[in-house]
């Protein structure tokens, strides 16, 4: 282990800002374990099918607040693209070149799950499991990839997205909603704001790579602001609490974006700024360094199978023959979210073999984890 540490240590350039790396791998351990914990499978007459702790336990509402961060993973990729493409201009490479490597980069590991899953799933439905099943777990597994999508739009924007103020994404997102909230408008208008929302963070991760955001008070006005915005819209406006979808509610902060989604990304990324300084001074230590890196170099490998490790634990739980609390059970108590921390260690081990069985597929991929 130690001559790993050293190894990493010693293949780091000098000059390479460990402490985005940090955020991101931050950010991959709270999208995985956020949808471990509010993400349950329940058995019911032989079928499974999807549903989520919050609405049986209100209570749990703050899970989502703490690990429902996709702002900083959108503030990261919008300073990691916004250098990345300053520095192919700097060397006079083409924005066409620049543009289809990191596309490459990003879609290649997806489909390897596309083509395993496909396969998985034609095997389940010939040994008989029943079609509602398949569809789900299929759906739990699929449902990450639109993170990709707009991630991918974002980075075809990223030479505008340079020159762009996030107060202009923001007030889109505000004019949506308010068209569609108050004024009785259609629908559909809120899918605007799937790709306005994210380029809040993004836009403010391309003006961190332009050294615009160094300031702590910046951080402060940030976390400070969007905690003060998303509290009074929750309170008073109606938005609902949590930071994800909650099954059977009529409105989701997540599906599209909200308003609120935006503001406690604001919060998110202020919170961020304001760790750079700390992290800094712990990656100078090589060990916690090197566990850094080693997420990062198992980013998409990590975020594309996550949901994989948790299904299939799940389904093969099933061969005990009755429901196992906190596996196959109604999460509508205590007991429930103890009886998921203690699967929580399985999760993890079956997600170490699937990073064993594909990481492979990430290498020279690391357009989330560690690309410039």
């Amino acid at each position: 282990m130690r001559d790993l540490v050293r190894r990493i240590e010693a293949a780091t350039p000098p000059d390479r800002d460990r402490t985005v790396d940090a955020l991101r791998a931050l950010a991959i351990c709270g999208v995985v374990l956020g949808h471990w914990l509010v993400t349950a499978l329940v058995s019911d007459s032989g079928t499974l099918y999807a549903t989520s702790p919050l609405p049986h336990l209100p209570g749990f509402t703050p899970v989502s607040w703490l690990l429902q961060t996709l702002a900083v993973f959108f503030l990261v990729g919008g300073q990691v693209a916004a250098r990345s493409f300053a520095g192919t201009n700097a060397r006079g490479g083409s924005y066409r070149r620049w543009l289809g490597m990191r596309m490459a980069r990003l879609f290649r590991p997806v489909v390897v799950v596309l083509v395993v899953w496909t396969v998985a799933a034609g095997a389940l439905l010939a040994t008989g499991v029943p079609l509602a099943t398949v569809r789900t777990l299929v759906g739990l597994v699929l449902s990450p990839l639109w993170f990709l999508l707009v991630f991918a739009a974002l980075t075809v924007l990223t030479p505008l997205v340079v020159r762009l103020h996030p107060g202009w994404p923001l007030a889109v997102v505000l004019g949506v909603d308010v068209s569609r909230l108050v004024f009785g408008g259609p629908d559909w208008l809120g899918w605007i704001n799937l790709l306005a929302g994210w380029l809040v963070p993004y836009c403010l991760g391309a003006a961190w790579a332009r050294n615009r955001l160094r300031s702590r008070e910046t951080g402060w006005v940030l976390l400070l602001g969007g905690v003060v915005a998303t509290a009074v819209l929750v309170r008073w406006a109606g938005y609902p609490a949590a930071m994800v979808g909650v099954p059977g509610e009529g409105f989701s902060n997540l599906n599209p974006p909200s308003l609120a989604a935006v503001t406690f990304g604001l919060a998110q990324c202020g919170g961020a700024l304001l760790l750079v300084g700390p992290l800094r001074r712990m990656l100078r230590r090589p060990a916690v360094w090197a566990g850094v890196a080693l997420v990062n170099l198992s980013a998409m490998t990590i975020f594309l199978w996550h949901q994989t490790a948790m299904t299939a634990v799940t389904t093969l739980g099933l061969f005990a023959g009755w429901p196992l609390p906190g596996l196959h059970t109604v999460p509508d108590g205590v007991g429930w979210v103890a009886a998921r921390l203690a699967w929580l260690p399985l999760f993890a081990l079956a997600l170490l073999v699937c990073w064993a069985a594909f990481h492979r597929h990430e290498r020279g991929t690391r357009v989330v984890a560690v690309s410039r």
